[in-house]
C-alpha cells in the first residue's frame, strides 16, 4: 500500500478509492471520497484537491466519469470477464483446491468490492474436485519456458493406485519434446513427442511430477508423423476428443439427427453429412483418433452406428457383446418376478 500522509500519492490513492468503490451503481462524491482518503490512508484534503487529482487522472488516460458523482468506468476486467476467469478456475480439476482459492482471491480483487461481495460464497465448493499434484503451477511455467525456448524435457509420470495417491508409472523418467499446453475436459495436456519416438503424444499436466528442463533441442515438428507441416490446434483437438495419442482416421457412421448438438460439440464442424433413407438419420464422415472414436460410439451407443473402418466397427460389436452378458443374467431374472 502506498505510504499515508504523503500528498504526492493523492492522486494514486484516489484512484484505489474509485477501482475498490465505485462502479455506475456506485458514484462517490467529492466528500465521500474526502472521508474514504481520512479513514483508510490517514490523508486529509479539500474538494479542489480532489477535481485536479481527478482531473489528473483522467489526462494520465485513466477514464473516469465525473458526470453525478465520480466512478471508474473502464478497467482491466469487466465483471463479466472476471467471474468466466474464476468459474475456469474453479471448475478446473488439475490445480489444487488451495491453489485454486488463491487464484480466484487474486481476480477477485481486480474488481471492486460489491464484485467481491457477489462472488464471495464461489472459493467455498468442497465437494468440486481439484487435482493433488501441488506441483502443476511449477511444472506450466517449466513448460512455457521449455516449449518458448525449445527445450526437451524429462519428468516422471504418474497414475492413481488404489490407495487415490499418484504413483510413477515405471521408474525411467520421459523424455519429452514439448509443442503446446491446451485445455480440455478440465485438464490441462501437454501435446509433444516422446523422444524415442515419431509420433506425437499427450500427457496430462496433472500428472507430472519432478520436471527438469534438459538442455537438448527440441525434436523438429517436421521429423513428428501428423505434425510434420506443423500442428493445427483445431483441428488436432477435434480429431482427439479425448487427448488420446495415435493417428487419425476417417470414421462413418449413422447418426440420429437430434445428435448434431452434440456433433459439433465433439467434432466441431469440420465433417460431412449425407442424408440417408431414414428421416431422422444422417450419415457422418469425420475424421477422428480410433481409440478416441471406440470410447465415443459406445458413450452414444443407442443413437449412433459405427459403419468403418470395419475393425473398429468389429471392435464395438465385441464390446457390445461383452457388456450384455454381464447383464443378461440381471436382465432376465427382472423378467422372470
Amino acid at each position: 500500500m502506498y505510504g499515508t500522509g504523503n500528498k504526492k500519492m493523492l492522486n494514486m490513492l484516489i484512484l484505489d478509492i474509485l477501482k475498490d468503490y465505485s462502479d455506475t451503481e456506485h458514484r462517490l462524491t467529492q466528500q465521500d471520497i474526502i472521508k474514504t482518503l481520512e479513514l483508510n490512508y490517514g490523508m486529509k484534503c479539500d474538494r479542489r484537491s480532489v477535481k485536479n487529482n481527478i482531473l489528473s487522472l483522467k489526462e494520465m488516460g485513466y477514464d473516469i466519469s465525473v458526470e453525478n458523482g465520480y466512478f471508474l468506468i473502464e478497467r482491466e476486467f469487466e465483471d463479466s470477464e472476471l467471474r468466466m476467469l474464476i468459474d475456469s478456475v474453479l471448475f478446473s480439476k488439475t490445480i489444487s483446491r488451495k491453489q485454486a482459492k488463491t487464484i480466484i482471491d487474486k481476480l477477485r480483487k481486480m474488481s471492486n468490492k460489491y464484485f467481491s461481495a457477489k462472488v464471495s460464497h464461489v472459493s467455498n465448493l468442497p465437494e468440486l474436485y481439484h487435482g493433488d499434484n501441488k506441483q502443476v503451477m511449477y511444472t506450466l511455467d517449466l513448460l512455457n519456458d521449455a516449449i518458448s525456448i525449445r527445450k526437451k524435457i524429462s519428468f516422471m509420470y504418474n497414475s492413481y493406485g488404489v490407495d487415490f495417491k499418484l504413483h510413477p508409472k515405471r521408474a525411467e523418467r520421459y523424455i519429452v519434446n514439448p509443442y503446446q499446453l491446451v485445455a480440455n475436459n478440465g485438464h490441462y495436456y501437454l501435446i509433444g513427442n516422446y523422444d524415442k519416438y515419431d509420433d506425437i503424444s499427450h500427457y496430462r499436466i496433472d500428472r507430472i511430477t519432478d520436471a527438469i528442463l534438459l538442455e537438448e533441442c527440441v525434436k523438429p515438428m517436421q521429423k513428428v508423423k501428423g505434425i510434420e507441416n506443423g500442428l493445427s490446434l483445431p483441428k488436432h483437438m477435434a480429431e482427439h476428443i479425448y487427448m488420446f495419442s495415435g493417428e487419425s482416421v476417417t470414421v462413418k457412421m449413422y447418426a440420429k439427427k437430434h445428435l448434431m448438438n452434440e456433433l459439433v460439440d465433439w467434432f466441431g464442424k469440420d465433417f460431412k453429412i449425407r442424408e440417408t433413407n431414414q428421416e431422422d438419420q444422417i450419415e457422418i464422415a469425420v475424421s477422428c483418433n480410433e481409440e478416441a472414436m471406440f470410447y465415443w460410439a459406445l458413450q452414444y451407443g443407442p443413437y449412433v452406428e459405427v459403419l468403418e473402418p470395419i475393425r473398429l466397427r468389429e471392435r464395438i460389436a465385441k464390446a457390445v457383446v461383452e457388456m450384455r452378458v454381464k447383464y443378461t443374467d440381471e436382465i432376465g431374472e427382472e423378467n422372470d418376478e
